[in-house]
C-alpha cells in the first residue's frame, strides 16, 4: 500500500478497510484496542470509524469530522495512520495485515425517508401546534439547516422560536440530532431576538432513557396520542 503525507478526510469517495489492527486513542481520556481484525471507515464527511463484528451500528472508536489522517510506517517497519482532529485528538491505528482495502463512491444521499405513520403525525401536529404546548403556533415545516430540516419551527406565547422534533418512538439518537439542531439555531440572530431557541422532543412513546437526557439538556419532552389526533381530522365527522 503507498504511503501517502497528510490527507484531509473530507473528500469522497468512502474508503473501506478490513485490517487486523491496534488502535490507542490519547485525547479527553485515553483508549487502547489491542491486536484484532477490524472495519476501518473513512467517510467523504471527513469521519472515520473503527468497526468490530459485533455492537450493533456503534464503532468501537471514531474520530469526528475534520480530522487530518497521516498514513506512516511504525518503528518496525508497519503500516501505521495517525487522525488528528482540530481539537488535537489522535486516533493511531497500527496495522498488522490489510485484508481489503476498496473505496466507493456513494453519490448524494436522498435522506431519511419517514414512514407514513411520522409523516402523517408530523402533518397533524404541523396542524394542530397547541397540542404539543399551550400558545404555541407554526412557522414553518422542515425548516432548513446546514445538517438537515427540522420537523416544526414553532413561536411560543411569548415570541420564542421553538423547534419541534417529532419521532414515532423517541430515543436517545433522536435527542441527539434535536441537539445538533438548536446549537446550530442559537447561532441564527434572527431566530434569538427575544431569547435562545428552545426545543421540544415529541413522539408517540419515549423512551426514559431519552427523556433523561432531553431533560439534562433544557429540552421539553412531549407525548402525543396519534390516535387522538387522528380524530381532529376525521373526515367521516365533517359538516362540509
Amino acid at each position: 500500500m503507498p504511503r501517502l503525507g497528510p490527507l484531509r478526510v473530507d473528500c469522497s469517495p468512502v474508503r473501506l478497510v478490513v485490517a487486523t489492527c491496534q488502535i490507542d486513542y490519547a485525547g479527553r481520556l485515553s483508549a487502547h484496542l489491542p491486536m484484532a481484525t477490524r472495519v476501518l471507515m473513512l467517510k467523504s464527511d471527513g469521519s472515520v470509524l473503527v468497526h468490530s463484528d459485533g455492537g450493533s451500528y456503534k464503532p468501537l472508536n471514531w474520530m469526528s469530522p475534520p480530522c487530518v489522517l497521516r498514513e506512516g510506517t511504525s518503528d518496525d517497519g508497519r503500516p501505521e495512520w495517525t487522525v488528528t482532529s482540530k481539537t488535537d485528538d489522535t486516533l493511531r491505528i497500527l496495522i498488522d495485515e490489510i485484508h481489503h482495502d476498496s473505496s466507493h463512491d456513494l453519490g448524494i444521499d436522498p435522506g431519511l425517508q419517514k414512514d407514513g405513520v411520522e409523516k402523517h403525525l408530523q402533518e397533524l401536529l404541523a396542524e394542530h401546534p397547541a397540542t404539543i404546548a399551550d400558545g404555541l403556533t407554526l412557522v414553518r415545516r422542515e425548516f432548513p439547516t446546514a445538517i438537515g430540516p427540522v420537523d416544526l419551527m414553532c413561536r411560543d406565547a411569548s415570541g420564542l422560536s421553538v423547534a419541534v422534533e417529532i419521532k414515532r418512538r423517541g430515543e436517545i439518537d433522536g435527542v441527539e440530532q434535536l441537539t445538533r439542531y438548536l446549537e446550530l439555531l442559537n447561532r441564527d440572530p434572527l431566530l434569538t431576538t427575544k431569547g435562545p431557541v428552545r426545543g421540544i422532543f415529541a413522539a408517540q412513546l419515549i423512551k426514559p432513557q431519552a427523556r433523561v437526557l432531553a431533560e439534562d439538556r433544557g429540552i421539553q419532552c412531549k407525548v402525543v396520542d396519534y390516535d387522538a389526533l387522528r380524530g381532529m381530522d376525521d373526515a367521516e365527522h365533517r359538516l362540509f
